[in-house]
């Protein structure tokens, strides 16, 4: 009877502790991005996490190096933000955000406003950053037909750029792999200009001292087609998906130049950098030039429920809503989970702690011991390139008999060393929480270590 009852208590203990943290199939989901023939062979569960730490189905303690995907730079777990999403789901769970509102999105938009540079005080919510990089190419077009410049319909992005995929941002973007298989549905009339990583700029702490004169690719571009068709031109201030590429001194001054003197909308996606990452709030305030339209996302609910928000100068909101007669809709566009309520107190609560806590300024300070630490690493002779700025850090990987095949590989000797980081290609996307400690940081470079240097003994 007695060896009855504990069978039974087994099962019942399995059954609650295995579900969903191990699931009963992998057959059915169809991971994003990943390998999913790979993954289901050995896969690789998250079970929970609290702070800087992660724990997986099999008991295994790994430290998160990458903020999740930069999205949860105040650790996990957070209870301010926890209790704040609770509140708000038990007081009101979803009002459609079409010709009505709630009193906390227009809260929200006041407290970025006061982050934002200059005067992008107008702010528009989207459901991610895919979706704050489409709106914001439609409010450029917007802009420039409500001024009579229906000509301005073309875009620049950048080589090696990642600004989400949907069809609008997937099109500026310009990560090959992304795009070669939708090159027939791609948005026409794009152009790029080259990426900004020089062959001197391995194992540069910080902005390279070289290469400002590559942002003349768009003076070059504005020559060919046109500067009076293009409606903007949109960059990464640090490219972060492909690796950590930052800008050279005076490129992102040499955009903006251009820009101006060709009427040309300046966009800066920071989904990445923006909320800390540099050590300012926008890396636009870190480098000191300023865009016309800032996209953001990730770390805005600290990842823990989807959003996106397009900052807007007041010049370009006034035009188009003073070229719409009153009592009509000035833009067709939004999205059905724009500025829900369920995000927009996640936020909220988010912009409580990064004032209460002084991130950005916890960022800056712990800022050049994480970099020090990352360039530690360069003995290692696999490593091809360190490069980094604020608590943003990318590290090439040579190359092993295919491109990505050895990134993917020492990014499994980091999980199997308890280091969970963002491989993209060969490169290492190191990305650590704001609330880490010396410590952390250190545990961080430690395991980074062990899991490249096993990945040269396996060969």
């Amino acid at each position: 009877m007695f060896l009855l009852s504990m069978i039974y208590y087994m099962i019942d203990h399995m059954k609650s502790s295995n579900s969903p943290d191990i699931p009963n199939s992998l057959n059915e989901h169809w991971m994003p991005f990943s390998s999913n023939k790979d993954f289901k062979k050995n896969p690789r569960l998250i079970a929970n996490a609290k702070g800087v730490y992660l724990n997986t189905h099999e008991g295994h303690t790994l430290i998160d190096g990458s903020s999740g995907l930069y999205c949860n730079p105040l650790g996990h777990g957070r209870k301010e933000i926890i209790d704040a999403i609770k509140n708000q789901l038990e007081k009101l769970d979803y009002t459609m955000p079409f010709q009505q509102g709630y009193g906390g999105s227009f809260e929200l938009a006041t407290k970025i406003a006061q982050k934002t540079p200059e005067d992008l005080n107008r702010i528009f919510y989207t459901i991610c950053g895919s979706t704050a990089v489409e709106t914001a190419i439609k409010i450029a077009i917007a802009y420039f037909k409500a001024k009579g410049e229906d000509n301005r319909c073309r875009f620049i992005g950048r080589d090696r750029g990642y600004h989400g995929m949907n069809i609008g941002s997937l099109t500026v973007g310009g990560i090959l792999n992304n795009v070669k298989v939708f090159t027939n549905i791609l948005m026409p009339g794009v152009k790029h200009m080259r990426h900004t990583f020089l062959p001197e700029h391995k194992f540069v702490k910080g902005q390279p001292e070289t290469g400002g004169e590559l942002a003349d690719d768009l003076e070059k571009i504005a020559s060919e087609i046109g500067g009076e068709n293009i409606a903007a031109c949109i960059v990464e201030p640090i490219a972060g998906s492909t690796g950590t590429l930052v800008p050279p001194k005076g490129y992102l001054q040499r955009l903006r130049k251009i820009c101006d003197k060709h009427g040309i909308l300046l966009i800066f996606d920071e989904v990445v950098t923006g909320w800390g990452r540099t050590g300012s709030a926008f890396a636009s305030q870190e480098f000191g030039v300023t865009p016309d339209l800032i996209t953001m996302a990730k770390a805005t609910t600290n990842g823990i429920v989807p959003m996106g928000v397009v900052a807007v100068r007041e010049k370009i909101y006034d035009q188009v809503m003073n070229a719409s007669p009153d009592g009509t809709i000035e833009l067709f566009h939004g999205y059905t989970y724009s500025g829900i309520p369920v995000a927009v107190s996640a936020a909220l609560a988010v912009q409580e702690i990064f004032e209460k806590e002084d991130i950005f300024n916890r960022v800056k300070n712990l800022s050049d011991y994480f970099q020090d630490g990352l360039h530690s690493l360069k003995d290692l002779k696999c490593i091809e390139s360190i490069r980094g700025y604020g608590f943003l850090g990318g590290i090439d990987i040579q190359m092993r008999e295919k491109p990505g095949k050895a990134g993917f590989q020492v990014y499994k000797e980091c999980y199997k060393a308890g280091l969970n980081i963002k491989p993209t290609g060969d490169a290492l996307i190191i990305a650590p929480p704001f609330i880490c400690e010396k410590k952390h940081i250190d545990e961080i470079i430690e395991k980074l270590r062990t899991g490249i240097s096993n990945f040269v003994k396996s060969k």
